[in-house]
């Protein structure tokens, strides 16, 4: 891709949040753009930071390990937003700032305690990934076990949780996608209510329906295939 390309795409991209951001009376500035990056090279990163796009997610580990040492100079802040397996915690929480897809507690407290271990002071921003369509994913926590969930990773030392992230089914209509980001929404207005604590944090809303998920609260987007094209992997849902 051309950098005239994708710098025409992230123009593009920035607009359509301000609109859908102005319908929904909220700040453009209210929303960051996550810039799915998954099976793209790191130059396609660099194109992107040189526009002023500063977070990026991942969905693999090693994928990421690979492309690290290419970007390594850049404040970017790097989101794993693909299911995590347990046996590769310990090298997420190294090389991620943020894990956006967690729904399992022995997860969670294998990340703090690889923070610790590595002498991290600073805490690791996770997000709680919830099955909104039991159909459509294998990932997330079921919504009636969230509270439990969200208590125990509460208690953890060195996790700062943050907030809530779905993946939808991918339907046609973006419009028939609004009930699953409103569902979102909620549970995370009855979670902080539970927990006493603010939740800034929604990440939901894909390529194809990121307008409504704004419309719906959302504040952090993950745009993969609106930005970079279409990628050489077969597409999973988490972009």
């Amino acid at each position: 891709m051309s950098e005239d390309t994708l710098r025409a795409r992230v123009s593009v991209i920035r607009e359509r949040i301000a609109a859908a951001a102005q319908r929904a009376g909220r700040p453009a500035g209210d929303i960051t753009l996550i810039a799915v990056s998954k099976t793209h090279p790191f130059s396609a990163i660099r194109e992107a930071f040189a526009l002023g796009v500063t977070h990026f997610g991942e969905n693999r580990v090693q994928e990421w390990e690979g492309k690290l040492p290419g970007v390594h100079d850049l404040a970017g802040n790097w989101h794993l937003i693909g299911h995590l397996q347990s046996n590769k915690a310990a090298r997420a929480a190294r090389i991620f700032h943020s894990i956006d897809s967690l729904d399992d507690f022995a997860l969670a407290q294998k990340l703090d305690r690889a923070r610790a271990e590595l002498g991290e002071t600073e805490k690791l921003r996770v997000l709680i990934e919830v099955r909104v369509a039991p159909e459509e994913s294998k990932s997330g926590v079921a919504p009636e076990d969230l509270p439990a969930l969200a208590e125990k990773i509460q208690s953890l030392e060195r996790s700062d949780l943050c907030g809530l992230m779905c993946i939808p089914p991918f339907l046609d209509d973006p419009e028939k996608v609004r009930p699953y980001f409103s569902n979102l929404r909620e549970l995370n207005l009855r979670l902080e209510q539970s927990l006493r604590k603010k939740l800034p944090i929604l990440s939901m809303g894909m390529s194809h329906d990121f307008e409504v998920a704004i419309e719906e609260g959302a504040t952090e987007i993950r745009i993969g295939t609106a930005l970079f094209g279409t990628r050489a992997a077969p597409a999973s849902l988490s972009e």
